[in-house]
């Protein structure tokens, strides 16, 4: 024992002092390790929120756009008269129905709006500045913009009429669907518009 004394820099205690240290560092490692993890899984998961927020909201523009389109449609005076709606057409010629979603027993939060198994609605794919490319697979153009997973869909269904101080008051419900960059993302708005007409009796003349 006294050999081992003897012997310049030797303590006794150095080797356990030694690998207390080791375990010490590797058990920093291992934290450091698990938080590192953490953040980065916070900061997809983080990414992936603002991705589908940014993706719905882009469908619910598109929704509201078709909408629109609808009410200037009917404002314009083209709601003369209405028609069973058994099929889809374009937006270059709308249709008035004569019964709404719901009176026909379709759900307009379920999709896609079918009757007897056929597709219903008009599809919106206006052309030129407002283009809507749409590509089922969601991907982004050549050019970089951003596509649509399928075309905008909306219905006009006629509610009710009336007369009343000479002013004709038709009623209509709108209902529009959009679709994010994928068909799982999806937006649906419905609205009640109402078109007034005057009319005048110029009555007989003497």
């Amino acid at each position: 024992m006294s050999a081992l004394l003897d012997r310049p820099g030797r303590r006794p205690g150095g080797r356990l002092q030694r690998g207390l240290v080791l375990i010490t560092s590797l058990l920093l490692l291992v934290v450091v390790t698990i938080l590192a993890i953490g953040m980065f899984r916070s900061f997809g998961l983080q990414e992936q929120i603002a991705g589908n927020v940014r993706d719905k909201q882009r469908a619910l523009n598109v929704a509201e756009a078709a909408e629109q389109y609808a009410e200037s449609y009917l404002s314009s005076g083209n709601a003369a008269s209405a028609a069973a709606c058994t099929a889809l057409t374009n937006y270059v010629t709308p249709q008035v129905c004569t019964l709404t979603l719901q009176a026909q027993g379709v759900n307009p939060a379920s999709l896609p709006w079918t009757i007897s198994g056929a597709p219903v609605g008009v599809t919106y794919a206006p052309a030129g500045p407002v283009a809507l490319p749409v590509n089922a697979s969601g991907q982004q153009t050549a050019g970089g913009s951003n596509t649509y997973s399928q075309t905008p869909v909306f219905y006009i269904g006629f509610l009710s009429t009336g007369t009343s101080n000479g002013m004709i008051t038709n009623i209509y419900q709108i209902d529009a669907v959009a679709y994010g960059g994928s068909a799982n993302t999806t937006a649906v708005v419905e609205a009640t518009y109402q078109t007034q007409t005057a009319t005048k009796n110029l009555g007989e003349t003497q």
